[in-house]
Protein backbone atom coordinates (compact mmCIF):
# COMPACT_ATOMS: atom_id res chain seq x y z
CA UNK A 1 0.00 0.00 0.00
CA UNK A 2 1.24 3.21 -1.28
CA UNK A 3 1.37 6.55 1.64
CA UNK A 4 0.99 9.56 -0.22
CA UNK A 5 4.95 10.43 0.12
CA UNK A 6 7.95 9.51 -2.01
CA UNK A 7 7.44 6.48 -3.95
CA UNK A 8 10.84 4.92 -5.05
CA UNK A 9 10.68 3.62 -8.67
CA UNK A 10 12.61 3.40 -11.71
CA UNK A 11 10.53 5.97 -13.94
CA UNK A 12 11.57 9.03 -16.23
CA UNK A 13 9.89 11.08 -14.26
CA UNK A 14 11.75 10.09 -11.12
CA UNK A 15 15.00 10.61 -12.78
CA UNK A 16 14.12 14.32 -14.10
CA UNK A 17 16.07 17.41 -12.18
CA UNK A 18 12.99 18.51 -9.33
CA UNK A 19 14.02 22.05 -10.84
CA UNK A 20 12.04 20.67 -14.15
CA UNK A 21 9.12 19.28 -11.91
CA UNK A 22 8.85 22.03 -9.34
CA UNK A 23 8.75 24.82 -12.18
CA UNK A 24 6.04 22.25 -14.62
CA UNK A 25 4.06 22.10 -11.34
CA UNK A 26 3.76 25.78 -10.67
CA UNK A 27 3.64 26.57 -14.55
CA UNK A 28 0.63 23.65 -14.67
CA UNK A 29 -1.03 25.53 -11.52
CA UNK A 30 -1.32 28.72 -13.04
CA UNK A 31 -2.39 27.71 -16.42
CA UNK A 32 -5.20 25.58 -14.33
CA UNK A 33 -6.37 29.00 -13.57
CA UNK A 34 -6.07 30.50 -16.83
CA UNK A 35 -7.87 27.94 -18.47
CA UNK A 36 -11.55 26.44 -19.29
CA UNK A 37 -13.34 23.39 -19.87
CA UNK A 38 -11.21 21.70 -23.18
CA UNK A 39 -8.18 23.02 -21.23
CA UNK A 40 -8.57 21.37 -17.52
CA UNK A 41 -9.58 18.03 -20.06
CA UNK A 42 -5.80 18.34 -21.73
CA UNK A 43 -4.61 19.32 -18.36
CA UNK A 44 -5.90 16.42 -17.14
CA UNK A 45 -5.18 14.27 -19.93
CA UNK A 46 -1.34 15.32 -19.48
CA UNK A 47 -1.02 14.40 -15.73
CA UNK A 48 -2.68 11.28 -16.72
CA UNK A 49 0.45 10.54 -19.42
CA UNK A 50 2.97 11.74 -16.43
CA UNK A 51 1.62 9.73 -13.58
CA UNK A 52 1.67 6.26 -16.20
CA UNK A 53 5.24 7.78 -17.40
CA UNK A 54 6.27 7.99 -13.20
CA UNK A 55 4.42 3.99 -13.23
CA UNK A 56 2.45 5.53 -10.01
CA UNK A 57 -1.14 3.42 -9.90
CA UNK A 58 -4.13 5.60 -10.53
CA UNK A 59 -5.67 3.90 -7.44
CA UNK A 60 -2.89 5.28 -5.11
CA UNK A 61 -2.70 8.79 -6.72
CA UNK A 62 -6.72 9.07 -6.21
CA UNK A 63 -6.53 8.17 -2.63
CA UNK A 64 -4.32 11.42 -1.77
CA UNK A 65 -7.77 12.95 -3.18
CA UNK A 66 -9.67 11.76 0.33
CA UNK A 67 -8.12 14.11 3.24
CA UNK A 68 -9.54 17.28 1.13
CA UNK A 69 -13.10 16.12 -0.88
CA UNK A 70 -15.57 17.02 1.98
CA UNK A 71 -13.84 20.34 1.77
CA UNK A 72 -14.35 20.53 -1.85
CA UNK A 73 -17.93 19.06 -1.91
CA UNK A 74 -18.32 21.97 0.55
CA UNK A 75 -17.29 23.71 -2.13
CA UNK A 76 -18.96 22.43 -4.89
CA UNK A 77 -22.16 23.15 -3.00
CA UNK A 78 -21.43 26.52 -1.70
CA UNK A 79 -20.94 27.49 -5.50
CA UNK A 80 -24.12 25.39 -6.94
CA UNK A 81 -26.46 26.91 -4.61
CA UNK A 82 -25.22 30.79 -4.20
CA UNK A 83 -24.45 31.58 -7.69
CA UNK A 84 -27.16 33.48 -9.52
CA UNK A 85 -27.75 32.68 -13.17
CA UNK A 86 -30.61 30.77 -15.13
CA UNK A 87 -32.22 27.74 -12.76
CA UNK A 88 -32.67 24.42 -13.94
CA UNK A 89 -36.59 23.78 -12.96
CA UNK A 90 -35.45 19.78 -13.10
CA UNK A 91 -34.26 20.54 -9.60
CA UNK A 92 -35.94 22.81 -7.81
CA UNK A 93 -35.59 22.40 -3.25
CA UNK A 94 -38.50 24.36 -1.98
CA UNK A 95 -37.85 28.28 -2.16
CA UNK A 96 -33.93 26.79 -3.05
CA UNK A 97 -33.07 26.97 -7.15
CA UNK A 98 -29.96 25.64 -8.68
CA UNK A 99 -28.95 27.72 -11.37
CA UNK A 100 -27.18 26.93 -14.31
CA UNK A 101 -24.21 29.05 -13.58
CA UNK A 102 -23.76 27.88 -10.40
CA UNK A 103 -23.49 24.14 -11.16
CA UNK A 104 -20.70 24.77 -14.38
CA UNK A 105 -18.95 27.22 -11.87
CA UNK A 106 -18.93 24.72 -9.14
CA UNK A 107 -18.09 21.93 -11.48
CA UNK A 108 -14.78 23.77 -12.99
CA UNK A 109 -13.49 24.89 -9.49
CA UNK A 110 -13.98 21.78 -7.96
CA UNK A 111 -12.51 20.30 -11.05
CA UNK A 112 -9.26 22.81 -10.96
CA UNK A 113 -8.56 21.84 -7.32
CA UNK A 114 -8.72 18.22 -7.72
CA UNK A 115 -6.25 18.60 -10.60
CA UNK A 116 -3.99 20.69 -8.32
CA UNK A 117 -3.88 18.48 -5.51
CA UNK A 118 -2.82 15.30 -8.01
CA UNK A 119 -0.54 17.39 -9.99
CA UNK A 120 1.22 18.32 -6.21
CA UNK A 121 0.30 14.58 -5.24
CA UNK A 122 2.70 13.49 -8.59
CA UNK A 123 5.69 15.61 -7.83
CA UNK A 124 5.59 14.58 -3.72
CA UNK A 125 5.14 10.75 -5.21
CA UNK A 126 8.15 11.22 -7.81
CA UNK A 127 10.07 13.62 -6.15
CA UNK A 128 11.82 12.81 -2.16
CA UNK A 129 12.33 15.38 0.10
CA UNK A 130 16.25 15.51 -0.31
CA UNK A 131 16.16 16.87 -3.63
CA UNK A 132 13.02 18.72 -3.32
CA UNK A 133 14.90 20.27 -0.87
CA UNK A 134 17.45 21.04 -3.44
CA UNK A 135 15.52 21.93 -6.37
CA UNK A 136 14.02 24.67 -3.91
CA UNK A 137 17.17 25.90 -2.91
CA UNK A 138 18.40 26.38 -6.36
CA UNK A 139 15.50 28.52 -7.37
CA UNK A 140 15.06 30.38 -4.63
CA UNK A 141 18.85 31.62 -4.60
CA UNK A 142 18.11 35.15 -6.31
CA UNK A 143 16.43 36.00 -2.75
CA UNK A 144 19.73 35.85 -1.54
CA UNK A 145 20.25 39.44 -2.36
CA UNK A 146 17.69 40.37 0.44
CA UNK A 147 19.76 38.84 3.03
CA UNK A 148 17.26 35.66 3.23
CA UNK A 149 18.68 32.08 2.71
CA UNK A 150 17.46 30.27 0.10
CA UNK A 151 18.19 27.18 2.14
CA UNK A 152 16.31 27.83 4.92
CA UNK A 153 13.55 28.44 3.23
CA UNK A 154 13.60 25.13 0.67
CA UNK A 155 14.14 23.29 4.55
CA UNK A 156 10.94 25.09 5.95
CA UNK A 157 8.64 23.74 2.44
CA UNK A 158 10.58 20.76 2.67
CA UNK A 159 10.20 19.89 6.47
CA UNK A 160 6.28 20.98 5.96
CA UNK A 161 6.03 18.89 3.22
CA UNK A 162 7.23 15.87 5.19
CA UNK A 163 5.71 16.22 8.02
CA UNK A 164 1.61 15.66 6.01
CA UNK A 165 1.90 12.43 5.83
CA UNK A 166 3.37 11.74 9.55
CA UNK A 167 0.61 14.11 10.75
CA UNK A 168 -2.25 12.09 9.09
CA UNK A 169 -0.36 8.84 10.60
CA UNK A 170 -0.94 10.49 14.20
CA UNK A 171 -4.29 11.76 13.53
CA UNK A 172 -5.19 8.10 12.46
CA UNK A 173 -3.69 6.24 15.46
CA UNK A 174 -5.28 9.55 18.18
CA UNK A 175 -9.03 8.26 16.20
CA UNK A 176 -8.49 4.37 17.32
CA UNK A 177 -7.37 5.44 20.59
CA UNK A 178 -10.35 7.44 20.94
CA UNK A 179 -12.82 4.91 19.44
CA UNK A 180 -11.23 2.12 21.05
CA UNK A 181 -11.76 4.01 24.65
CA UNK A 182 -15.97 4.03 23.23
CA UNK A 183 -15.30 7.64 22.15
CA UNK A 184 -18.13 8.78 19.99
CA UNK A 185 -16.51 10.83 17.26
CA UNK A 186 -19.74 11.04 15.23
CA UNK A 187 -22.26 12.86 17.41
CA UNK A 188 -25.68 14.34 15.63
CA UNK A 189 -25.83 17.69 17.62
CA UNK A 190 -23.06 20.53 16.54
CA UNK A 191 -22.07 20.74 20.42
CA UNK A 192 -21.07 16.65 20.61
CA UNK A 193 -19.15 17.45 17.44
CA UNK A 194 -17.27 20.20 18.86
CA UNK A 195 -16.45 18.29 21.79
CA UNK A 196 -15.46 14.84 19.54
CA UNK A 197 -13.30 17.65 17.95
CA UNK A 198 -11.28 18.34 20.69
CA UNK A 199 -10.74 15.18 21.83
CA UNK A 200 -9.00 14.94 18.44
CA UNK A 201 -6.99 18.10 18.03
CA UNK A 202 -5.72 18.26 21.83
CA UNK A 203 -3.85 14.97 21.39
CA UNK A 204 -2.62 16.10 18.00
CA UNK A 205 -1.33 19.43 19.29
CA UNK A 206 0.81 17.48 21.54
CA UNK A 207 2.32 14.88 19.68
CA UNK A 208 2.67 17.96 16.62
CA UNK A 209 5.14 19.76 19.69
CA UNK A 210 6.73 16.21 21.04
CA UNK A 211 7.47 15.66 17.16
CA UNK A 212 9.28 19.38 16.25
CA UNK A 213 11.11 18.71 19.44
CA UNK A 214 12.29 15.27 18.62
CA UNK A 215 13.01 16.96 14.99
CA UNK A 216 15.01 19.84 16.54
CA UNK A 217 17.16 17.30 18.70
CA UNK A 218 17.54 14.78 15.67
CA UNK A 219 19.25 18.06 13.84
CA UNK A 220 21.27 19.65 16.59
CA UNK A 221 22.73 15.97 17.05
CA UNK A 222 23.87 15.94 13.44
CA UNK A 223 25.64 19.40 13.76
CA UNK A 224 23.09 21.30 11.85
CA UNK A 225 23.68 24.40 11.31
CA UNK A 226 22.57 27.64 9.39
CA UNK A 227 24.61 29.20 6.36
CA UNK A 228 25.24 27.74 2.59
CA UNK A 229 25.90 23.78 2.42
CA UNK A 230 27.05 21.22 -0.11
CA UNK A 231 25.55 18.52 -1.07
CA UNK A 232 26.60 15.02 -2.01
CA UNK A 233 25.23 15.02 -5.46
CA UNK A 234 25.33 18.35 -7.56
CA UNK A 235 22.48 19.21 -9.91
CA UNK A 236 23.81 19.81 -13.44
CA UNK A 237 20.95 20.60 -16.30
CA UNK A 238 21.64 19.26 -19.74
CA UNK A 239 20.52 20.83 -22.82
CA UNK A 240 17.42 19.01 -23.27
CA UNK A 241 16.33 20.06 -19.67
CA UNK A 242 17.08 23.75 -20.83
CA UNK A 243 14.46 23.34 -23.98
CA UNK A 244 12.12 21.57 -21.75
CA UNK A 245 12.24 24.59 -19.42
CA UNK A 246 11.64 26.78 -22.31
CA UNK A 247 8.62 24.72 -23.67
CA UNK A 248 7.09 24.98 -20.14
CA UNK A 249 7.95 28.99 -19.88
CA UNK A 250 6.34 29.22 -23.56
CA UNK A 251 3.32 27.42 -23.19
CA UNK A 252 2.75 29.35 -19.90
CA UNK A 253 3.17 32.99 -21.35
CA UNK A 254 1.22 31.74 -23.97
CA UNK A 255 -2.06 30.37 -22.09
CA UNK A 256 -1.73 33.60 -19.87
CA UNK A 257 -1.74 36.31 -23.10
CA UNK A 258 -4.63 34.45 -24.67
Amino acid sequence: MYKYGYVFLESPVHKKDPRIKLIAVIALSIIIFHVGFVGLLIASAAALVIALLARIPLGSLLRTLHPVLPFFALLFLMYLFFTPGRPLPLFPIGPVLISFEGLTLGVLQVWKFLLLVLVASILTMTTSQSELTMGLERLLRPIRITGISSHDVAMMVSLALRFMPTLMDELNLIKQAQLARGANLNPRRISGKIRAMSHLAVPLAVNIFRRCDELIEAMEARGYQQGHRTYLRELVLSRSDYCLIAGILLLLITVIVT
